[in-house]
């Protein structure tokens, strides 16, 4: 049989690179740095379950006998105290952990956003309501209560009877304000995916073409901090109005960002999916019963061969492939290149 002319059997997605014509907008690579998303957290009472609940541990019964105070119904803090003993024969109610995100734009008091719950005990939230939750905020030395809670539980999964959602439970009872500006400056963050030495260079480059400042306070104004972050002055014709600034600025295009080279597997899907310009050094390829040679990358990969001499991980794969490789053993192999020092990108391993 002859390995260099095969076709493919694993799921494979190839990202090939796109047309130099390709562009994208900032707004898609990169956020403006203070609007990021908020979560709050607080601890809540959950009642309505049918012998689910567990209240005979110290935090629930605590919960409890809070809730009734505050509804005014106090129990005696004498002991012994047989009331708050009654309090541990309770199967109906669960203390739980409660968490809400506020989205990076911020909110407004009166906003409604989705909680999550998670209880602490007991054996399953299914058919409860969350009876209140109150929320802090992001900082632990801020004391401020930002949210309330309550509503019907639903279960996010049947299979995890312990966590459940609340739609549009939570209620903002404070503004919460994402600032992004500082010392007269936005700055740019590229997400994880384009954050690169050269993409930050081109970044700066475009917004300085955009002469937004005196000629020669462009480098002053626009600079590259580092491979994510890049700090953009406000112009004097945009300090009272940074927004209309920024949102220019976001819908400026790039063309054809440059990325890291890199393959995600995923064992447990049986999926690879791999940038299309992933080379691989000279390697002979050895499992099982297969062989493939991929010293020679012109005999090896005729088409896809351009600037370099290298092979493309993809057409490794494609042989494989056509030879009917199982996925799991392909993935081993990619795994083998890698640790050799082969695979000149970066391998990415979905749980």
């Amino acid at each position: 049989m002859n390995y260099k002319k095969l076709l493919a059997a694993v799921c494979v997605v190839s990202v090939l690179a796109g047309p130099a014509t390709a562009s994208v907008r900032l707004k898609n690579i990169c956020r403006v740095k203070g609007q990021e998303e908020n979560t709050l957290r607080g601890w809540g009472l959950v009642v309505g379950l049918n012998g689910t609940g567990e209240a005979n541990d110290p935090p629930t019964m605590r919960a409890i006998a809070q809730a009734m105070a505050v509804m005014g119904n106090p129990l005696s803090t004498t002991t012994p105290n047989p009331a708050f003993d009654e309090l541990k024969k309770i199967k109906g109610a669960a203390l739980v952990m409660v968490t809400a995100t506020v989205p990076a734009t911020g909110g407004r008091r009166g906003d409604r956003v989705d909680c999550h719950v998670a209880a602490l005990s007991g054996k399953g939230l299914e058919g409860g309501r969350l009876a209140f939750a109150a929320l802090m905020g992001p900082n632990t030395k801020d004391q401020r209560v930002y949210a309330l809670c309550e509503g019907q539980l639903t279960l996010d999964d049947p299979k995890l009877p312990m966590t459940a959602i609340v739609h549009a439970g939570c209620q903002l009872e404070a503004d919460i304000y994402t600032p992004f500006i500082k010392n007269g400056a936005i700055t740019l963050v590229l997400d994880k995916n384009h954050a690169d030495f050269q993409t930050a260079i081109d970044v700066v480059r475009l917004i300085r073409e955009k002469r937004y400042y005196d000629a020669g306070k462009e480098e002053e104004a626009v600079r590259a901090m580092d491979a994510t972050n890049i700090v953009v002055k406000i112009p004097e014709a945009y300090e009272h109005d940074p927004v209309d600034f920024a949102g220019e600025i976001l819908e400026i295009s790039l063309i054809d960002p440059q990325t890291e080279s890199r393959v995600t597997i995923n064992s447990r899907a049986g999926t690879i999916v791999i940038s299309g310009d992933l080379e691989i050094g000279d390697v002979i390829v050895s499992h099982k019963n297969v062989v493939v040679d991929a010293t020679q990358a012109p005999a090896f990969s005729a088409i896809d061969v351009d600037k370099s001499n290298d092979a493309k991980l993809q057409t490794l794969v494609d042989q494989l492939n056509a030879l009917k490789v199982p996925t799991a053993d392909t993935i081993e192999i990619i795994k083998g290149i890698e640790r050799s020092g082969k695979l000149h990108g970066r391998l990415l391993i979905d749980q």
